[in-house]
C-alpha cells in the first residue's frame, strides 16, 4: 500500500471511509469534509446496509460496504472515521492501524481503560499515521480565553471545582433502553459524564483520587428489540468527590432523571477569583475576590470553533499535532470514568492513574 502519509504531504487527495454515518457525522464530519479541499469521502458502512445507503445517496459516496472489515481493507480508502458505538471503537481502531489507515474515532473512546491503552499502545507504534479521538464539544468556545485566564492567575489558588451535567433525557420511566444504557455497547460510560471531564481536565490538574456513588434510579426499561423489560447496564445517576494532585476538591454531579434541568456547567472556585462557565450556553461568567459575578466577554482572538475535521486532515498530513483530542487524553477521561465504576461498585477511593487493567469488567 502507498504511503498514505507521504502521499498526504505532497497535497495528494485524503480519502475517507466512514464506519457508522449516524447524526454527528451526518450534521459534522460529513460537511466538515466537504470543505476541506483535497479531501474527499469515499467509502461508507452503517450497522445495516441499507441505512449506509442512504447516506451514500445524500452525501455522493461512491462505496458502499456491508462489513466494517471490508472498508478497512479498501485499497482506496487512507483514513477511516469510526462513528459506531464504544463497542467498535477498540477492534476497528487496531485494524485500521495493522492496515496503514489514520484514524478518528468517536467518543467515547472506548468502552473500558484497558481498550483505551491498548488504543493508545498500538497508535505508538504507529507515529506515522494521526490518531484522535472527537473531542467533547462542550467548553471549546472559550477554551484558550479559559486557559489563559487560569494562566495569568485570576482564580489565584485552585480551591474547589464543582461540574454537573443534570437533564430529564431519562427521567420517564416510559422512556425505552437506548445503546449507552447498554453496557456491551457503551462498556464504563456514563451518562456524559467523559467528556464533562475530559471538558474539565483542559483547565484543571489531574485527579489524584477519587469516591463515586452511580445509581440506576430506574432499574428496568423496555427493551426496543425485544419489547420486554430489561435490567438496565449503565447509572442513570452519578456523583463523584475527588481530590486533585494540586490538593483542591472536586465535586461532579450528573443525572439523566431529574426534571426542570439544569444544564451541563463547571465552576472553578480560587484563592482569588472565581470562574463559572456555562457549557450548554457557552457563557462565560467571572470575578475577581470582593466583586459580583459579571459576563466576561471572550477575545475574538481567543474565540474558540468546531474544526475537528479540519484539525484531524492536518494531522494527517503531517502540518500540525493533535490538539483536541489525541489518545493520551482520551486514555485520561476513560480511567477516570473506569475509576468512577470501580468505586462505586467496590464503595472505597480509586487512585489515578489506574496501574492496572487486569480485569476489563472490574
Amino acid at each position: 500500500m502507498e504511503d498514505v502519509n507521504d502521499m498526504a504531504g505532497h497535497g495528494g487527495e485524503i480519502r475517507i471511509g466512514i464506519i457508522g454515518a449516524g447524526k454527528i457525522a451526518r450534521t459534522r464530519h460529513l460537511p466538515g469534509f466537504a470543505a476541506i479541499p483535497g479531501v474527499r469521502v469515499v467509502a461508507v458502512c452503517n450497522q445495516r446496509r441499507e441505512s449506509a445507503a442512504r447516506v451514500a445517496r445524500e452525501f455522493d459516496i461512491p462505496r458502499v460496504h456491508g462489513a466494517w472489515e471490508a472498508l478497512i481493507e479498501d485499497n482506496e480508502v487512507d483514513a477511516v472515521v469510526i462513528g459506531a458505538w464504544p463497542n467498535l471503537h477498540c477492534p476497528a481502531t487496531l485494524a485500521a492501524f495493522d492496515a496503514g489507515k489514520h484514524v478518528l474515532t468517536q467518543a467515547r473512546m472506548a468502552m473500558n481503560a484497558r481498550e483505551a491503552q491498548r488504543m493508545l499502545d498500538r497508535s505508538r507504534e504507529c507515529l506515522h499515521l494521526a490518531a484522535m479521538v472527537v473531542p467533547s464539544p462542550y467548553g471549546l468556545v472559550a477554551d484558550r480565553f479559559v486557559r489563559k485566564l487560569v494562566d495569568d492567575g485570576y482564580l489565584g489558588t485552585l480551591r474547589e471545582i464543582h461540574a454537573h451535567s443534570l437533564s430529564s433525557d431519562l427521567a420517564d420511566s416510559k422512556t425505552p433502553l437506548g445503546w449507552r444504557q447498554m453496557t456491551k455497547y457503551s462498556g464504563f460510560n456514563m451518562l456524559a459524564l467523559g467528556i464533562l471531564h475530559e471538558t474539565v481536565a483542559r483547565w484543571t490538574p489531574p485527579v489524584r483520587q477519587l469516591t463515586a456513588l452511580a445509581s440506576k434510579i430506574i432499574p428496568t426499561r423496555i427493551d426496543p428489540e425485544s419489547g420486554k423489560p430489561t435490567r438496565v447496564g449503565t447509572a442513570d445517576s452519578v456523583q463523584v468527590l475527588t481530590t486533585q494532585q494540586d490538593g483542591s476538591l472536586g465535586i461532579y454531579r450528573l443525572s439523566g432523571v431529574v426534571w426542570h434541568e439544569t444544564g451541563m456547567g463547571v465552576a472553578l472556585f480560587g484563592s482569588r477569583g472565581t470562574l463559572v462557565y456555562d457549557l450548554a450556553l457557552d457563557e462565560l461568567r467571572g470575578a475577581k475576590r470582593g466583586e459580583p459575578l459579571a459576563t466576561l466577554d471572550i477575545p475574538d482572538e481567543l474565540r474558540g470553533v468546531w474544526q475537528v475535521e479540519a484539525d484531524f486532515i492536518a494531522a494527517v498530513r503531517g502540518e500540525r499535532e493533535v490538539t483536541h483530542t489525541d489518545f493520551t487524553t482520551g486514555v485520561r477521561y476513560m480511567q477516570f470514568t473506569e475509576a468512577v465504576a470501580r468505586s462505586s461498585r467496590h464503595q472505597h477511593p480509586v487512585s489515578l492513574p489506574l496501574t492496572e487493567f487486569s480485569n476489563p469488567s472490574l
